[in-house]
Formats: C-alpha cells, structure tokens, sequence
C-alpha cells in the first residue's frame, strides 16, 4: 500500500491536472499557502456551500442566513478577544531557521503513535481473523494501552500548559519527548513565543487619518454584531440560529497541508441562540445533527470522530471536533462549541448598547447563550476530494484512476458522448446536452475513443456517461454508463433527465440525516 506522504502528492497533483485547484499567482512562482479554485473547484466548492446551505438553513424553520462585511469597527475584535487572545506558539529551530507551531509538533508526534496503535490492530486482525474483537484488543492490549496513555498525558499536559499560558512547559515538553525539526534533524530550539494572527489593514484617505482596521479571521462577529437586527426583523424566538458563509483571513506562519491551512479561507457558520441553562442538550442535538449532515454523503463512518477538547477556549464551556480521515492522518473539520454568553456580553459591554432577547413566555430580559457549528469549507472541499480518489485494479490487469464524488457534489453531472462524429450522432448528442443543461452541469465530450473519454471522465468524477450510437437513430435510446460500477444501461433519451435527477437530487441525500 503507497504511504501517506505518496498518496497526499496524488491528490495535489490530481487536483490540479483536473482543474481543482491551482497554486495562487503561479506564474509568479505563487504565493505560500494562498490558492485559487479552478473551473472544476469552484463547481465543487459551490455545491459543498449549498449542500450545507441547504441542511442548515433551508431546512430549518428557526435558522436563517446573512451575509456580513469582511471589514468590521476595530473595536469588534477588541471586544472578542482577538486583538489580546488570537495567538500560536511558535518555536524556531536554531539549525535549519525553520518556524514551526509548537503545538502542531507535540500533536504530529502523538500522530506518529497513533499510527503505531493502527499497525498493532492491523497485525493482530491478521492474526485472529474473524474473532478479532477490535474493542476489547484497544483496551487490553499492554502495549497498546501504553501507547494510548503517552497520547493521554501528552495532550492533556500540552492544553494545560496552553491554558495557563506557559510556553516555557510547552518548551520543556517538545525537549521531554525528543522532538527533532523534520529540517535539519536538530533538537536546537529556540524558545516559544506567541504570534498574533489577524491581518491588518487600513482604511481612510490619507496616512493621518487612516483607522486601524483587521481583516476578519472568523466570520462569527459577523453575526453577533447583528444579532438584534436579525432578531427584531425577522421577529424570531429563541431557540433560533444566524448562518453564514464567507471568507477569513488568518496570517498562518506555518500554512501547510495544501488547501487544509491557508491564509484565505472560506468559513461556513451557524450560531445557535438558546435560553441560558439549555446548553447542554443544545450541544449535543448538534453534534449529531451535524455528524448526521457528514454521513449522509456516504464517505464511511470509519473516517470520521469525535474529539473533545483538552483546552476550552476562554468562552466556552463545552467544545469538540468533528475529525476526519486526511491523507495525513485525523484532523479537525469541524467545530462544535458551546459559547456561553461570552459574545454577546462581550458586545454589550463594548458597545454599549443592550443585546438582550425579551421571552414572553417568562416575562425576563437575558443574554441568550449560543453553540456554534463552525467547519472550514476548504477543509471539506479537500475530505471529499482525497477520500474519492481512487486507484482500481480491473478484471484485464490494467488500473483506473476515478474520482468517486458523491455526486450530489460532483461539478458535472454526466457527459455525453457521440460515438463517432458523423452519421448525424453528433446533433442528437448536442440535443440532449441543451435539454439536460437547464437542470444540471453536463459536458460534451467528441475526442478520442470512447474508452478513452471514459476514463477521462471518470478521472475528473462525473457520475454518468451518455453514449449515444446508431441505434440511438433508431430508437431514441442511449447507453448510460455509472461511473462508480462501470455498469451500462440502455435508457429511452426520455427518461435520461429522470433518472440523473433521482441520483444526484439533494433530497434524497440530505433525506438520510
């Protein structure tokens, strides 16, 4: 089996070959961490944004959405914290000059012994077969339960340290645990400081009198800020929620992973207000309800978990993260946050103004307490692609790289294909492209042997090939061809539409939550 590192630069690469997604500014040489979504991308990362759009908003009577400025009054990141709290450590190696997140290394070690645990059950599933018991091995295993505890006590020290702001332990710990720079090999660090990440800007007319301003590095304040406005006009109730999408901005020192940590990026938010006391059971309805939302797009269970915070954010009193299968190992997707009435309160101090929700039911004026769904929709864009890239060994020893989208998401839906270009296959092949396009993304494809169309197609992820032949002339039928099975069919041209909706509509998707 090709290792991660390998599989990783497949993706990359796939992604651009394809028109996923290309290096900002590349014949510039580009710019770090900063990319752009190409023709296939930006279908891709719209249809992401609309399936979430769809779940969160459309389908809930009590949830609604805006679209706040990427610029807001300096005094909105003072108020949440940004300006004094938004900061990585970060520790330089003295050898090779390379910064790193001090964090990021402890957690890529506790990676490293995580993958140590997966070869232990691999082997042992070997070994037992079907009376393997997975669970049962976990915990009992000396070894196994030994490599867990270092995780345990590793991670749990490192939020602690992180907590009480002691970058000196954070230090002490990479020493303990003899990490090295991945660079120079080195154990030469410097100590570790913190790094505030908001980009800032200016906003006036002349150098004088120009204020301050920040480019936003979430999109939440966008919300809270009008949350009184959202309330009053839309005379909502509480429980209800605001949802966004837009873009923020983070000056990551260390961006890394291809699209996972950028400097621009593109968040997708629902803060949840709810009578103070109720957040318990509200932060848990969402934690499956937006589990539920990633199952329904049928990438596996086994690649998704849940992971409770060590380290709360100084607002929160609950936090976990939806993580995922990367090529790299589980990441966090999402987050999942109980945030008390620290924003609000926040604002209503700085501000000076009352955001306060007056329940009728219990004649008494408060500050609703909020639990956001916070997931980075570049992150998402990258769990679908590189868990859909596939390689697959066919029954005549030769292999074929497919894109298995779910296609609900895939930028296109299906391409049509005239076997030959003559004998009048061409036209009714454009015929049924100018019917279909009026519902779905479709492409016309002449070149090359069909075979060879089919490939291409299945690289680039359309779920449906439409051949028509010349039977076609004689039948008004075509062979559709499913990308997944490679199985084909002969359909009336009537019925295509019919049948390319059934699998690709979002409702019989998002129905499976």
């Amino acid at each position: 089996m090709a290792n991660q590192e390998d599989i990783f630069k497949k993706v990359i690469s796939h992604a651009k070959e394809y028109g996923y997604v290309f290096q900002s500014s590349e014949i510039y040489d580009g710019l770090s961490a900063v990319y752009d979504y190409a023709q296939n991308g930006a279908e891709l990362k719209k249809n992401i944004r609309e399936y979430w759009w769809r779940a969160m908003v459309q389908l809930n009577e009590n949830i609604v959405g805006i679209d706040a400025a990427i610029f807001m009054h300096p005094t909105t990141w003072k108020a949440s914290g940004h300006v004094d709290a938004f900061n990585d450590p970060l520790i330089d190696n003295k050898d090779s000059k390379k910064r790193y997140r001090a964090d990021v290394l402890i957690e890529d070690y506790t990676a490293k012994i995580e993958g140590k645990i997966e070869k232990e059950v691999a082997k042992a599933a070997k070994r037992f077969g079907d009376a393997f018991d997975q669970e049962q091995f976990l915990a009992t295993n000396p070894r196994v339960t030994d490599y867990q505890k270092k995780i345990d006590t590793t991670l749990k020290r490192l939020g602690k340290s992180l907590e009480n702001e002691d970058l000196a332990d954070v230090k002490a710990l990479i020493e303990e645990l003899g990490i090295v720079c991945p660079v120079s090999g080195s154990k030469n660090w410097t100590d570790v400081k913190q790094f505030n990440l908001m980009f800032g800007t200016k906003l006036g007319a002349s150098a004088e009198s120009a204020m301050d301003l920040y480019l936003r590095p979430e999109t939440a304040q966008g919300i809270f800020v009008n949350f009184l406005n959202v309330q009053k006009t839309g005379r909502m109730k509480i429980p209800f929620g605001i949802a966004q999408t837009g873009k923020a901005f983070r000056n990551e020192i260390v961006a890394r992973q291809f699209i996972f940590r950028m400097r621009e990026f593109e968040q997708m938010e629902m803060q949840f207000f709810i009578k103070p006391g109720t957040q318990q059971e509200w932060y848990e309805i969402w934690k499956e309800n937006r589990m539920k939302w990633h199952l329904s797009l049928g990438m596996g269970s086994e690649n998704y978990r849940f992971h409770d915070h060590e380290k709360l954010a100084h607002y929160a009193d609950a936090a976990a993260d939806i993580e995922f299968r990367f090529p790299f190992g589980f990441k966090e997707l999402e987050g999942i946050h109980s945030r008390t009435d620290f924003d609000l309160g926040a604002h209503e101090k700085y501000s000076g103004k009352k955001l306060q929700y007056f329940d009728h039911a219990e004649n008494e004026s408060y500050v609703p307490y909020v639990v956001e769904t916070s997931i980075g929709l570049d992150r998402m864009f990258l769990a679908v692609f590189s868990n859909s890239l596939q390689e697959e060994e066919l029954e005549n020893n030769t292999t074929r790289t497919v894109l298995k989208l779910p296609a609900v998401l895939a930028p296109t839906k299906a391409a049509v294909l005239p076997l030959v270009k003559k004998d009048g296959l061409p036209e009714i092949a454009h015929q049924i492209v100018d019917d279909l396009k009026w519902d779905f993304n479709v492409v016309y494809d002449e070149k090359d042997a069909v075979g060879r169309r089919y490939r291409r197609q299945d690289a680039v992820g359309t779920p449906f090939c439409i051949t028509v032949d010349h039977q076609s002339k004689e039948d008004n039928t075509v062979t559709i061809r499913h990308r997944d099975t490679m199985e084909q069919q002969r359909v009336a041209i009537a019925d295509v539409n019919r049948m390319i909706a059934k699998e690709v509509d979002m409702k019989s998707w998002l129905g499976k939550m």
